[in-house]
């Protein structure tokens, strides 16, 4: 079989064909019908996309709204409070948790509480609580109570729930001054959840800058900040707590401790994160986007933060949100220790300190619970976390 060459092909068949280049802007709808769906994801956002990713999962969701009701909430302590966090009602000591009634002797009267009858016993040496079905306190809703200053700023004394003057209303008992347990643990939220956002700061600038510089530069600055991370990560947590606790000195005010606090606590907590941004930009650096940003000019902390930091947002997101709950937990473990915050500044912490002695919690079980705001915000966070990094991973 013998195949024709191009060479016998007439001449008008070889000639080249015409070219034709359109100036007209390019659209998308122009070249394929898109239906209403299609359009409105090609036409979305980065940030819009991941919202859309975020809202299918749920439990993140959820978690989510349970976390902003709860910092919300830091806002307006003062007034969701029944009483004043630290007012002692030395005739109530030690009362167990009380419910709220509906319905007296068959008849509705709106929400309201029993009265308490007070006996001591001497065998035990304890006080006894028992309900007094002959006094009922009716209770009122946005109302004025006890007085207070707004973020000790603004005074005040409206109150979402009042109780009448003596009446024994204790949701969740009292402690051994006398002083409510739910206004505690609701105001005592102010200074364990604000604590986590300001330590975060902190890190993540410290992990990020450090990180960054290590895994872009390399050589000798690579060589410094992680003899930095393996001398403060091969130092044990608890002596090194003691002795920055101890640094700071007792005359300092409850918010001077409590900056303080905070302070260490984000000075301890960025070595992991440092360590992965540093791997990751190890690794990306080396990419034609990076390389085309320096041939443009670009500075390199802009070439950090504008196109490598934003390559693995995924990371820092799950990084964030493990590491809030972390610093929660590091303040309540201090302050249950007796080596961070201290009376008259309230946190869940503090409260926890209450409950050191076992027979304590034997005998007041009740004390125990502001462990259980600490176990929700610890939840919440890896359930959001894990909502977020899935909704901001271009890979899945």
């Amino acid at each position: 079989m013998t195949i024709q060459s191009n060479s016998s092909l007439p001449a008008e068949n070889t000639a080249e064909l015409p070219h034709y280049v359109s100036d007209a802007e390019f659209d998308l709808r122009s070249v394929e019908k898109l239906t209403a769906e299609q359009e409105k994801i090609y036409f979305a956002s980065q940030l819009t996309l991941m919202w859309w990713k975020f809202r299918q999962h749920r439990v993140a969701v959820w978690s989510g709204i349970f976390l902003l009701i709860l910092y919300f909430s830091i806002l307006v302590s003062e007034f969701i409070s029944p009483w004043n966090y630290q007012t002692r009602h030395t005739k109530h000591i030690y009362v167990p948790p009380m419910g709220v009634h509906l319905f007296h002797e068959g008849e509705f009267i709106g929400p309201f509480v029993y009265g308490l009858k007070r006996k001591l016993n001497l065998e035990t040496m304890q006080r006894e609580y028992r309900v007094d079905a002959k006094k009922t306190y009716k209770l009122s809703f946005f109302c004025s109570g006890e007085k207070y200053n707004w973020m000790g700023l603004i005074a005040g004394d409206n109150h979402l729930v009042c109780a009448p003057k003596d009446a024994p209303f204790y949701l969740l008992g009292t402690d051994r001054l006398g002083r409510d347990m739910l206004s505690r643990i609701i105001q005592g939220a102010r200074i364990s959840l604000t604590i986590g956002l300001i330590g975060i700061a902190i890190s993540f600038t410290l992990g990020i800058i450090l990180g960054g510089m290590a895994g872009y530069f390399g050589g000798w600055v690579d060589m410094i900040v992680q003899r930095m991370i393996e001398v403060l990560q091969s130092i044990p947590t608890l002596p090194l707590w003691l002795t920055l606790s101890a640094i700071m000195p007792v005359s300092w005010s409850p918010i001077l401790v409590y900056f303080g606090i905070t302070v260490i606590l984000g000075l301890l907590d960025w070595t992991g994160l440092a360590r992965a941004v540093r791997s990751k930009l190890l690794s990306l650096r080396e990419e034609d986007y990076v390389l085309a940003a320096r041939l443009i000019g670009a500075k390199p902390a802009r070439i950090i933060g504008r196109h490598l930091v934003p390559g693995f947002m995924s990371h820092l997101i799950a990084s964030a949100t493990i590491t809030i709950p972390t610093m929660i937990l590091g303040e309540t473990a201090l302050s249950f220790l007796g080596l961070g915050l201290r009376e008259p500044i309230t946190s869940w912490g503090v409260l926890l300190n209450e409950a050191q002695s076992i027979n304590v919690v034997a005998i007041f079980p009740w004390l125990m619970l502001p462990v259980v705001p600490v176990i929700l915000v610890i939840i919440a966070f890896n359930f959001l976390g894990d909502g977020l990094r899935d909704a901001a991973d271009p890979y899945k």
